[in-house]
This record gives structure tokens, sequence and C-alpha cells, in this order.
């Protein structure tokens, strides 16, 4: 795990290896991300990528004042999540972020494809944050997608492979 990095485990995982710093099968796969949840394995490549994303912030037991949307970058996609960086209105959610009382709502705007991929997200972890930065690099895994999403997600992740060798 790199320094500055804060983890916390989301509901229902067993495991979360993450091998960044492992050789990846080919450059633009940064690398695979692994999670069991019972007996049932899931792998999926990470690919790095520059994806727009329109995103906010969503609470059920949190007031947060704001219903505002806030524009971002994915620079590394998967089939489960995507390293989303942006903003985030106020420091203090950060906890709140990591327990999962706060999710974020994305739409990640797919090259070549009309429609976004819209997902609710949990925050898995968040980088360090640089002193006078208002822009931070997070985490997050898919909590909820519609198969037609994670569909179209899974094949431009395909495609990518296809086209880099």
């Amino acid at each position: 795990m790199a320094s500055g990095t804060l983890r916390r485990p989301g509901p229902g995982w067993a495991a979360y290896v993450d091998s960044r710093d492992q050789q990846a099968a080919s450059p633009e796969v940064a690398s695979v991300m692994q999670l069991e949840q019972g007996s049932s394995r899931v792998e999926f490549h990470r690919l790095n990528t520059d994806i727009p994303v329109r995103y906010k912030f969503l609470s059920k037991t949190i007031d947060l004042g704001t219903d505002q949307i806030y524009e971002g970058t994915t620079c590394r996609l998967s089939g489960g999540g995507c390293l989303l960086v942006g903003k985030v209105p106020s420091l203090n959610w950060i906890p709140a972020l990591l327990m999962g009382k706060i999710l974020v709502g994305v739409n990640v705007l797919l090259p070549q494809q009309e429609a976004p991929v819209k997902a609710l997200c949990r925050v898995s972890w968040i980088e360090a944050i640089s002193e006078g930065s208002d822009r931070l690099t997070f985490g997050i895994q898919f909590v909820d997608i519609p198969k037609e999403g994670q569909d179209l997600i899974t094949k431009y992740l395909i495609k990518s492979q296809m086209t880099t060798h």
C-alpha cells in the first residue's frame, strides 16, 4: 500500500489485494484487483485512462447541504470501480465517506457512448492530500450499477485491451 493512503475495507470484502506495484500484462493495464465475497472470487483488470466523470455526493443520514454536481476524471477504470480525481466540498466529509455514510453517484462518460454509465459508489480509500490542494484522489467501488452499464464498461475495457496489443 502506498504511504499516505487511507484504506477501509467495505462490508462483505474478505480481501482486497492491491497489486499496483506488480508488473502488469500490458502497459495499459495497471494491475488486477481481486476481491473475495464469500466463496466467489472476482478479478477486474484496471485500465489506465482519462475519462470525464460527473458526480455528486449522496447520504440518507447526513444533511450535506448541497446537491451540486462536480466534474472530475478517472485515470484508472475497472469493472469494479475507478480511481476518481476531483473535489470534495469539505475535508470534514472524509470520515463519513470512508465509513460509507456518504456515497457517490457517478456518471462515467465513456468515449463513443451517448449516454453516461450511471453508478452508485462507495469510497474505499482516499490518498493523502497535498496542503492547499482542492482536489482529492479517491478509489471508489461500484455498489449499484445497472447490468447495461457494467456491460458497457466491460466492453470498453476489452476493446481497449485489444487495440493496445
